[in-house]
């Protein structure tokens, strides 16, 4: 990419999106483009359509994408794999119609099998049984990931797929029920500490920032301690007690979002698709070479259990209740780490430890 390169951002709002926009400023691309969900709807085939015309961007990055914790993949499975399907679909088909020089995918680590080998390498793909919480969305991905590597292979373009672990940052989405973990461990200690020291200005206004249940600065303490209560933020007998869903046993790996950004704009000024080939012989016919498994993994290499993570982050809001592990909730996947090397074989390597990551975290949030 050169610096007046046309690029285009899809889901620049979005945690990942907003990360690889400031990476892309801070290094001095001067022609980005994006558009609001408003202004585009990715998943009309005939706005994505003639935005490309229009725009005829030469670099493209994927980050739009529906996501949320095992909760909301659980409950809308009809539209997680509807509203990603469609998104990658007409962005990469309109990328290969309107000749886009390069263009990168942003998939996640759920692709992988529920019991992968740990660490995970890529070609762990396609070897075992998806996690049921999350299937709709791993197979929208997969699909995206195989998608790309096919008009790699007919159409000689040159479309790279990603696969970052866990993230977590500046935009991430702290709504209850649909958030990831990290993210609403971080705001529900928030919520825990104003509600421990009888902030109710504070709760107020964290909720006119991330509205909840149409909570709002006229409501009444009754009313804000009900819903509260429902996201598993209660008090008995003068102390707080904060709900972690789970046992709190489950291992996760958790990259800082402009590490991810700096990997994918790495790639994006580097990599080529040539450079992702993993050969393998079919056992059918050894002469008859199979081009898989090309995505690449962006992560640290390092995991934590959740139950350390929820602690960890309990000191650095500084909340001093108690944390209630309700094994009546799912814990998901056991262990999902992933194996990095191939991005480090390639070039790249993470910088910013979690402890660092969270501390930055927390002061973005509270500001």
């Amino acid at each position: 990419m050169k610096k007046n390169s046309k690029i285009y951002i899809a889901g620049h709002n979005g945690l990942v999106g907003s990360a690889i926009l400031r990476m892309l400023k801070e290094k001095g691309y001067q022609n980005i483009i994006f558009r609001s969900h408003g202004e585009l709807d990715l998943t009309n085939t005939q706005q994505v359509q003639a935005f490309f015309e229009f725009e005829k961007p030469e670099y493209v990055f994927i980050a739009a994408a529906k996501v949320g914790g095992i909760e909301a993949n659980n409950t809308y499975r009809a539209d997680f794999i509807y509203e990603n399907l469609m998104i990658q679909n007409n962005v990469i088909h309109q990328s290969y119609i309107h000749n886009v020089k390069k263009l990168l995918f942003l998939g996640s680590t759920c692709i992988y099998p529920r019991n992968s080998a740990q660490p995970i390498k890529e070609d762990s793909l396609l070897t075992g049984t998806l996690e049921y919480t999350n299937e709709p969305y791993a197979i929208a991905k997969i699909a995206g990931i195989k998608m790309c590597e096919s008009y790699n292979l007919q159409y000689k373009t040159n479309f790279i797929s990603v696969m970052p672990t866990n993230l977590y940052g500046p935009n991430d989405n702290f709504e209850l029920e649909r958030s990831h973990v990290l993210p609403a461990l971080l705001r529900k200690m928030h919520l825990g500490k104003a509600l421990q020291q009888e902030d109710w200005s504070l709760l107020r206004a964290d909720f006119v920032k991330y509205p909840i249940e149409g909570i709002l600065n006229k409501s009444s303490k009754k009313e804000i301690l009900e819903v509260l209560r429902k996201y598993g933020i209660v008090t008995e007998n003068d102390t707080v007690k904060i709900e972690v869903w789970g046992s709190g046993d489950p291992k996760r790996e958790f990259l800082w979002s402009q590490d991810m950004a700096a990997a994918c704009v790495f790639i994006m000024e580097k990599i080529n698709f040539y450079d992702t080939i993993q050969f393998s012989y079919s056992k059918e016919d050894n002469t008859k070479k199979e081009i898989r498994n090309t995505h690449i993994n962006i992560g640290t290499g390092e995991e934590i259990s959740i139950k350390e993570l929820a602690y960890k982050i309990r000191d650095i809001v500084g909340f001093n209740g108690e944390l209630f592990f309700n094994t009546d909730k799912p814990d998901g996947t056991l262990r999902k780490l992933t194996d990095p090397q191939k991005l480090r074989n390639l070039g790249w390597e993470h910088k910013v430890s979690l402890d660092e990551g969270l501390e930055k975290m927390y002061s973005w949030y509270i500001k």
